[in-house]
């Protein structure tokens, strides 16, 4: 079974679906019936008022299971729904500086910097060189490191301060 959105899209063969000639049949209390013919198994199935599902269809002969397949269906879409309810959302905020940045617009950025920090986003922070700026490299280090010293206490630095390109990124985590 595969999840494309809200709907369910079936690849699992039940019942007459089934194309195997023999199966390894598991009965609805879990008991292994041993290899017998498909025929034979969609006759004990429908005896007991349930369906014929090909559980494990690329081994020799394949697995069946005798089961409710509504109630299989149900049972999947719901752990689908938890597995998503759980997922941690992290986003990424990015922060772009430039090297002649002043002291007040510098403080400004980290306070958001932490804000988002804060929050639980990562954050990647980005100090762009312009023009000659690239031989100053070496105040682009100080830089970051001020920006490092600042937020130690809400973040950890995830990635180091790297060159790439023109630009010096590095990335924060929350604590």
């Amino acid at each position: 079974m595969r999840f494309i959105g809200k709907e369910i899209k079936d690849s699992i063969n039940v019942n007459e679906r089934v194309k195997a000639r023999e199966v390894r049949l598991i009965d609805d209390e879990g008991k292994q019936l041993g290899i017998i013919p498909t025929s034979e198994a969609l006759k004990v199935a429908k005896e007991r008022g349930l369906d014929l599902v090909e559980v494990s269809p690329k081994t020799v002969p394949p697995v069946c299971k005798i089961m409710d397949y509504g109630k299989f269906k149900y049972q999947i879409a719901k752990k689908a729904q938890e597995a998503k309810k759980k997922q941690a959302v992290i986003q990424i905020k990015e922060m772009k500086l430039g090297l002649k940045i002043e002291e007040h617009d510098l403080s400004f950025k980290i306070k958001h910097i932490k804000g988002f920090l804060d929050e639980g986003s990562k954050v990647k922070i980005i100090i762009m060189f312009k023009g000659r700026e690239v031989l100053h490299v070496d105040m682009g280090e100080k830089l970051a490191q001020r920006i490092i010293e600042s937020v130690r206490d809400v973040g950890e630095l995830e990635q180091k301060p790297k060159f790439d390109g023109r630009n010096i990124v590095m990335v924060f985590a929350p604590l």
